[in-house]
């Protein structure tokens, strides 16, 4: 595989991952009212460049976000297609191109009815598409690296940051505000990325292990753009618990696998 198509797939990633915490600024602030019935042209900007007030600016700039985002998703896939990519590569960076158009649509919906339903569709096809991208960047790269090392310092990442996710959930210890829903989203979605990045790249009981605990992270991520009392507090806790268990039983396992087997970089050997 070409050093361009891994590094597109990278900035793939990076890109997506500010343009989701955008997008939870955007609807955290209201911004988006600044638009109403009038998207796609909103208050008449130009790409933001002369915007009516900082609400204004901050919506248009998550568009030109979106934008720049889009198209680079759309070039990665097409130099993995042209390319010598591995097929799981051109398939999970494919899988997220074609997603991208209905996010559009959902992204312009959330605008014009701002209805329950059409905001966690938009946010859960948004993580669908990272889902893919981090799948696309991580077999894409994972080639170019000590894989048993890179996976065990995900795990521990993935547990270090945990308690922080948790300190950071809705309306917990603190007045849940835009800047902190985006710091709540940004150190979950790391989780969740560095747990997907094991799972991608084990075998047996951690493959399960790590993807069961992303799994509880990304219903935790959607359903933290939703309001809920503290019986839905308790749960994100209990969520969050049971996350940082699984994630410290992989990160176990990883380190015992790694003691008993040669430290050679051999993926397969030590993915269990």
């Amino acid at each position: 595989m070409d050093q361009r198509t891994r590094r597109l797939a990278g900035a793939s990633v990076a890109l997506t991952f500010v343009l989701v915490l955008l997008g939870v600024y955007t609807a955290a602030a209201g911004a988006g009212l600044t638009c109403a019935q009038r998207w796609p042209l909103c208050d008449g900007a130009v790409f933001g460049l002369f915007p009516a007030d900082v609400p204004s600016f901050v919506e248009w700039f998550h568009r030109l976000w979106a934008m720049i985002t889009g198209f680079v998703v759309i070039g990665a896939t097409l130099s993995a297609w042209r390319g010598d990519a591995d097929r799981r590569v051109t398939g999970a960076l494919a899988g997220a191109t074609l997603i991208l158009p209905s996010q559009v649509i959902l992204g312009a919906l959330t605008v014009t009815r701002y209805e329950l339903l059409i905001l966690v569709a938009h946010f859960v096809t948004a993580f669908a598409i990272l889902t893919l991208l981090v799948a696309g960047a991580v077999w894409a790269y994972e080639s170019r690296v000590d894989l048993p090392t890179r996976r065990h310092q995900a795990a521990l990442l993935a547990v270090g940051l945990l308690p922080v996710y948790a300190a950071l959930s809705p309306r917990l210890l603190l007045v849940y505000s835009p800047g902190v829903q985006v710091a709540f989203y940004a150190v979950g979605m790391a989780v969740y990325a560095a747990l997907l990045a094991v799972a991608l790249t084990s075998r047996g009981a951690v493959r399960a292990l790590a993807g069961a605990s992303a799994a509880v992270l990304f219903v935790e991520l959607v359903a933290g753009r939703q309001s809920y009392g503290a019986t839905g507090e308790l749960l994100m806790l209990a969520g969050a618990l049971a996350a940082f268990v699984l994630g410290g039983v992989v990160a176990w396992r990883l380190r015992t696998d790694r003691d008993t087997t040669a430290p050679a970089g051999d993926g397969a050997a030590s993915g269990d």
